[in-house]
């Protein structure tokens, strides 16, 4: 899609969207902090308080049994997709601000450190587990740090992808192996009830 629409050619963006990068909310916020705590407790609310929120974790815990329970997971499905995509194509803006121009390839490589930020937040990539604060933020805290240190010590930007895939695939490991141990807990507790 990028290709199609950018023809392999740079676009450069006028300065009324580059200058938007500068703005201060009440005069020292920068409005992509902003932008990031107003996301965080939007998701936080839409998560822990309401209706849909809840039947989001049910449905990424055990798609099958919210069904049973009576929840419509194919719309409760598609409408995370659009919300994500939504989150996607702001945080995609709010670069273009900071950039001021993009190409093909902008962007790519970015859903690694997405995915990178939730699982080391304490999201399960199995569904139903996890949290925006303090998880998916500390997450993003850390690979942010984990970034700028890549770039301090001059490792070669090739690199870095493999390193985030390491960093997931370390952090799956580490929650596939506390999964099973809590599922073994599980089955103790159930077989000391029943016997």
């Amino acid at each position: 899609m990028g290709l199609f629409v950018t023809k392999s050619v740079q676009v450069d963006f006028p300065d009324s969207i580059t200058l938007m990068s500068t703005v201060k909310v009440f005069g020292f916020i920068p409005l992509q902090i902003f932008i990031f705590g107003l996301v965080v407790i939007l998701a936080m609310v839409f998560l822990r308080l309401t209706k849909s929120g809840r039947q989001l974790y049910a449905v990424g815990n055990d798609p099958l049994a919210a069904e049973r329970a009576g929840i419509q997971t194919r719309p409760l499905i598609t409408s995370t997709y659009v919300i994500s995509g939504f989150f996607a194509a702001l945080g995609g803006f709010i670069s273009i601000t900071q950039i001021g121009r993009v190409s093909a390839g902008f962007g790519s490589g970015d859903e690694f450190d997405a995915i990178a930020a939730a699982v080391l937040g304490g999201a399960s990539l199995m569904g139903g587990v996890g949290s925006v604060f303090p998880g998916t933020v500390l997450g993003t805290v850390m690979i942010q740090m984990i970034q700028a240190g890549l770039v301090y010590t001059a490792v070669d930007i090739y690199l870095h992808p493999i390193v985030m895939s390491l960093i997931i695939f370390f952090a799956v490991l580490l929650d596939s192996v506390r999964t099973g141990q809590l599922k073994k807990m599980e089955r103790r507790t159930i077989m000391k009830i029943t016997s």
